[in-house]
């Protein structure tokens, strides 16, 4: 199966990143191939090649392709199949005064605030931590894609969590989600996914696209948790757990 859709390979200039160090798995190099969100049918474009694998990132939609490693698998959860598990129960059970609003993906101060406390409290040690609020809007905001923000706020309107989706024909995209990282108990940032599956279902849209699980990473691992889950393979989207 070719990594790149054949509609897109004939329209677009594909490019491959410059080899460096895996920021999830010590030793590896990273290699990815990307392109542009720009001109006409962004939306159309960062879809297509969401649903063949690829991650958006501002502007620029990307995949691995890695010269030793094939740890970055695609992953989405069947919004209609999946069901809690006893831990997952507990967590909507605890953040059951917690409202999710859709907000359109502009910046706000308050979105910033947050991100700069979960980012010092869980990523001291990373770029994103540097980041400005004019960084924050171009994350937010750039790259043409149909996106919005899902926020969790509480019964005084604090907001507690929220979550930068790209909306697709089949269901949603998760780009990035930030949280208190104070509130430990309420275990937000499975909360957020929780909180977007119900209202994928609502909406009768069939996917939750989470970007890559890595079972080799601790950061990332977190998303075989969600059953059933589906990844893509040489064989198309197939069932995590059917082993193709």
């Amino acid at each position: 199966m070719s990594i790149i859709p054949p509609h897109f390979a004939a329209l677009r200039r594909f490019y491959r990143s410059m080899p460096s160090p895996c920021p999830y798995i010590p030793g590896q190099i990273e290699r990815k191939l990307f392109t542009r969100l720009d001109g006409g049918g962004t939306a159309e474009l960062n879809a297509t090649l969401t649903r063949a694998g690829f991650r958006r990132s501002h502007d620029i939609v990307y995949r691995p392709v890695c010269p030793a490693c094939q740890a970055c698998v695609p992953v989405r959860i069947p919004a209609e199949l999946f069901q809690p598990n006893r831990s997952q129960k507990r967590i909507l059970k605890r953040n059951a005064d917690l409202t999710l609003i859709e907000r359109p993906a502009i910046a706000s101060e308050e979105q910033y605030l947050l991100f700069a406390a979960y980012q010092r409290g869980r990523h001291s040690d990373g770029d994103m931590a540097r980041m400005s609020f004019l960084d924050f809007r171009a994350m937010i905001q750039d790259g043409s894609a149909d996106s919005r923000v899902l926020e969790l706020r509480d019964g005084r309107d604090s907001l507690l969590g929220a979550m930068l989706v790209d909306t697709l024909s089949d269901g949603l995209s998760a780009v990035y989600s930030f949280f208190d990282p104070a509130a430990h108990r309420r275990s937000l940032g499975t909360f957020i996914v929780l909180a977007a599956l119900t209202l994928l279902r609502r909406q009768q849209h069939p996917f939750l696209y989470l970007g890559y699980w890595i079972a080799r990473s601790r950061k990332m691992s977190y998303k075989s948790h969600f059953q059933p889950l589906e990844k893509l393979g040489p064989a198309g989207w197939v069932s995590v757990e059917s082993g193709a």
